[in-house]
């Protein structure tokens, strides 16, 4: 795998923000190194947010995202910085262009509260410092640039490069789960929602994880799964399935042969485990006519039986005995006020960086509203949560005692 395999969501996010004509394009133009944005003298050319994977050396993949002037004006202008400001939900490291003539300004200064408030890893570049005359002291977080003669280009480079090793973690998937020699059994549904001739993502992640771990692995079908188990000539570790196979995956799994899903290890690697797992209680407790929003991070072709539209609401009807009123949001849409629904039920978020997942998890926390991803809700309402919970026994003690 080249480093520009590396998927979207696995790398640091950076974001330009800043006023119209304070040279964010021009300066996103000489960081790259490519035409990535429009540039013009005409205030606030760039009208939608400019995204883009690539990878920036001395970094390595990342991705870029150019935004609007925060100062644009009208009713199209309130709505552009509407989307600026939903690019920080995604953002990991955030950089404020400047017009270093002007210096700051108001909103500038409301910008860089609002990096500090959601922790964010932050630089000012005042840009157009082939223009200024004079150079007082900036502070850590700021660095005099020009877009147009490239000065201090590549130091700007370097500092994000440092906040995004500062920033990067060690965590798995599975491997951790794992030991050297381990069997891993992997069982991927093919039916009319599996793309054609290829995995999904979670899949290809986990099955990297695990040859990483010198581990091996077999995937099979659902129905070919009890006689994918005999024919091994000792006990897999793990067990992982597809969350809308659990119930079927569940009776043909020995109960001493841990089991659980893709969605589940994925809320854990992407996003907040503990309070995803204490989401799983309200399925029992709804309603009649409490509104319930199912939430995916990546937009895709809706097709008969869709597990986010179709499925998910039928078991949940099931499972609850009642009627509740089902809402659906996809890709980047994620409502800010949450406090109207009674359960937010969200896919694992493999397309969404762990910023994005992790946000709104504490956005629904913060809310009072209980959160749940698809893989712990399907076991839930089957029967067998605390089977696949298992393998994470610290969460699930915490569960049993909450």
């Amino acid at each position: 795998m080249s480093l520009n395999d590396v998927v979207s969501a696995e790398r640091p996010h950076i974001g330009f923000f800043g006023m119209r004509n304070a040279g964010k394009s021009s300066l996103v133009n000489a960081v790259t190194g490519q035409s990535l944005s429009v540039v013009s003298e005409v205030r606030g050319t760039t009208t939608d947010p400019v995204k883009k994977a690539m990878e920036l050396l001395p970094l390595g993949p990342v991705v870029i995202i150019d935004t609007p002037g925060l100062d644009d004006e009208g009713e199209l202008g309130e709505l552009r910085v509407q989307k600026a400001r939903e690019i920080l939900a995604k953002t990991d490291i955030a950089v404020l262009v400047a017009d270093g003539a002007a210096g700051l300004s108001a909103e500038d200064k409301n910008l860089i509260s609002l990096f500090e408030e959601k922790g964010l890893s932050y630089i000012v570049a005042y840009n157009k410092a082939d223009l200024l005359r004079t150079r007082p002291e900036l502070p850590d977080h700021g660095l005099y640039v020009s877009a147009k003669t490239g000065e201090n280009i590549n130091r700007l480079k370097e500092k994000l490069g440092e906040f995004a090793k500062a920033a990067k973690s060690e965590k798995y998937i599975v491997a951790d789960l794992l030991e050297a020699g381990d069997i891993a059994v992997l069982v991927i549904p093919v039916d009319e929602a599996a793309p054609k001739g290829r995995l999904i993502l979670p899949q290809q992640q986990t099955i990297r994880e695990i040859l990483d771990a010198h581990c091996t692995f077999v995937c099979c079908q659902p129905e070919e799964l009890s006689e994918t188990l005999a024919a091994l000539s000792k006990n897999p570790k793990l067990v992982i399935t597809d969350s809308q196979a659990f119930e079927r995956v569940s009776k043909d799994v020995p109960e001493d042969i841990t089991l659980t899903s893709f969605s589940i290890l994925f809320a854990r690697y992407r996003g907040d485990l503990r309070e995803l797992a204490k989401g799983a209680a309200k399925l029992s407790k709804l309603r009649d006519g409490d509104k319930v929003l199912i939430s995916e991070g990546c937009t895709h072709h809706r097709q008969c039986g869709d597990i986010g539209t179709v499925k998910l609401p039928a078991w949940i009807e099931s499972f609850s005995g009642v009627k509740p009123e089902f809402s659906f949001t996809s890709g980047g849409d994620f409502p800010e006020d949450l406090t109207e629904y009674a359960l937010v039920v969200h896919c694992g978020g493999c397309m969404l960086n762990d910023l994005e997942m992790r946000r709104r998890i504490e956005k629904a926390a913060r809310q009072d509203v209980p959160i749940v991803n698809y893989g712990m809700a399907i076991a839930q309402m089957h029967g067998i949560f605390k089977r696949a919970l298992a393998v994470f026994p610290q969460i699930l003690s915490e569960f049993e005692q909450g």
